[in-house]
């Protein structure tokens, strides 16, 4: 029962925003009733999902690729201490630095496309990297010495050690990812949008805030939410799926 009482307190403020427009006459200009925001989803449907999909792919395709190279990085970082003192301070500096700073200079260089995913890449890389980098660093070390009596290579330690004990910091750092690589995505279509190019969610913010159709903001603003909601609870669900044996058992 309790799984369902987020859904009420949502639906309870909803209906609460709902009486409030009624009730004081705001004008949807300033702030337009759910209703009107739904009728706007419906109406404009197609434009839309059509904007949404291209902002979600976008932000899965920049996940992948930071997934593939946060983990391969922190596994060579887990093989060589003299590369994770050279780089590692680099891979804190890009994420350190304002997206928002680095998203009109990708596009001076970068196709409205590959700016959003060299952004959504560089705010998901990071949080991979480091949950990678410390799952491979908390390995027990009795284990290691078990491996090491048994006359394991540094590489099958790696590989068949270190890297399954460190799957649940992986996951953790990829459901992370998955919703900063949105949110990179976001701000980088912003950052098209104001300069009159791309064709995700974020630049049909920018367009209906030109055209003052602030129904059509709130819109889209939902469904980039529930684009949000929908990549973390997948990524959850993987984890729940793949990761049973290295979760502990329920508690009654």
């Amino acid at each position: 029962m309790t799984r369902f009482l987020p859904l009420v307190a949502l639906a309870g403020l909803i209906l609460l925003w709902e009486a409030c427009v009624r009730l004081f006459a705001i004008p949807p200009a300033q702030l337009p009733a759910p209703s009107a925001i739904l009728a706007t989803l419906f109406a404009n449907g197609p434009q839309l999902l059509t904007a949404a999909a291209t902002t979600l792919a976008e932000a899965v395709e920049a996940l992948c690729l930071a997934a593939a190279g946060g983990v391969a990085l922190a596994l060579l970082f887990s093989w060589s201490s003299w590369l994770e003192k050279t780089f590692l301070p680099l891979a804190i500096a890009l994420q350190v630095t304002p997206l928002i700073a680095i998203a009109p200079l990708l596009l001076i260089y970068l196709s409205p496309r590959a700016a959003v995913l060299a952004c959504a890449f560089l705010v998901a890389f990071f949080p991979i990297l480091s949950n990678a980098s410390a799952g491979l660093g908390a390995t027990d070390r009795g284990l290691i010495e078990l491996f090491r009596l048994k006359g394991a290579s540094r590489t099958k330690i790696l590989f068949w050690l270190r890297l399954p004990s460190a799957m649940p910091q992986i996951f953790t750092g990829l459901r992370v990812g998955g919703v900063l690589a949105l949110i990179g995505a976001v701000a980088a279509e912003l950052a098209a949008g104001a300069s009159g190019q791309g064709e995700g969610l974020a630049f049909r913010i920018v367009e209906a805030g030109y055209r003052l159709k602030i129904p059509m903001m709130y819109a889209a603003v939902a469904l980039l939410c529930l684009c949000g909601v929908a990549l973390y609870s997948v990524l959850s669900a993987l984890d729940a799926l793949l990761l049973r044996r290295w979760r502990d058992a329920p508690k009654n």
